[in-house]
């Protein structure tokens, strides 16, 4: 083998090895954000929890309880909230919940609005068209309740005054640092919050009535949704750029491995050859 491919392959070493080094540091790094991030998740479940029993109580006191955040509607307009990542390099972690939201709608004769959380979902949804009506790039990692509330308000105003009739948030399930699943929920109206008796027990009185207390705690429950949402969206993403990043640094030592084999066949052929050379000359001088 020619002198000029060792340097190629030896140059294509280095190269791999490179790649190899950043890779390594990405999988670091998202394995860092992946335990915090899980922790973040399970400090907000408690305070969803409380949220979702506090409605489910308030509907509980009345048989016939019904706000216009419970009240069925004939769906002509939809808000999708679509969760996707900041950032590439994780795998199909983003194409898988894009494409999750877009078929949720093929059917439908009008297009979505969207609230498009993380630069992927804005990127995505400016590009086909979508009418944006929030777009929140670089959200997840550092989502704040305040934020989480502007976005959960945006959708209830949007709902209250009938520009939209139903409430869809998308997000990614994180099962396992190698398993994130694409999920989706539907926040308005609120469907199977409390089935009521009837009975007044006594032991709680709202003013100025249920209906009322519960129409004000909604915001709240869908802030907590979001926020949850975000948080588990972004340990999914994590988890799935650990694991990206992970195969492509083995597949950088399986690389390095075979490149270094045909390196080193050259070099022993070269030394074969010029041994051989040698023989022949000091033969014919003989």
């Amino acid at each position: 083998m020619a002198t000029g491919n060792m340097k190629d392959i030896k140059r294509r070493i280095k190269s791999v090895s490179s790649t190899r080094q950043i890779t390594k540091a990405m999988e670091l790094v998202a394995s860092s954000k992946l335990r915090k991030a899980k922790q973040r998740s399970e400090a907000g479940r408690p305070y969803f929890e409380a949220q979702y029993e506090l409605l489910s109580e308030i509907a509980s006191v009345k048989k016939d309880f019904s706000t216009i955040f419970t009240e069925p509607r004939e769906i002509k307009n939809r808000l999708f909230i679509v969760i996707a990542g900041d950032r590439g390099l994780a795998g199909g972690f983003n194409s898988n919940i894009l494409k999750a939201a877009a078929a949720a709608h093929k059917e439908d004769a009008n297009k979505p609005k969207i609230i498009a959380i993380g630069r992927k979902a804005v990127d995505y949804f400016d590009k086909h068209g979508y009418e944006l009506v929030g777009k929140y790039p670089y959200f997840a990692e550092k989502a704040k309740t305040a934020d989480c509330m502007d976005i959960a308000q945006l959708a209830v105003d949007l709902f209250a005054v009938g520009e939209v009739d139903e409430v869809v948030l998308f997000y990614t399930a994180f099962v396992s640092p190698l398993v994130q699943t694409p999920e989706s929920a539907k926040l308005l109206p609120i469907a199977n919050i409390g089935t009521g008796t009837g009975e007044d027990l006594g032991l709680i009185n709202y003013d100025p009535s249920p209906e009322a207390v519960f129409d004000r705690v909604v915001p709240k429950f869908l802030m907590s949704m979001i926020s949850c949402a975000a948080v588990e969206s972004f340990a999914s993403e994590q988890g799935a750029r650990r694991t990206a990043m992970e195969n492509a640094t083995d597949n950088a030592d399986e690389m390095i491995a075979n490149l270094s084999l045909v390196y080193n066949r050259a070099r022993q052929e070269k030394i074969t050859n010029e041994i051989t050379e040698i023989v022949s000359g000091a033969n014919a001088l003989g």
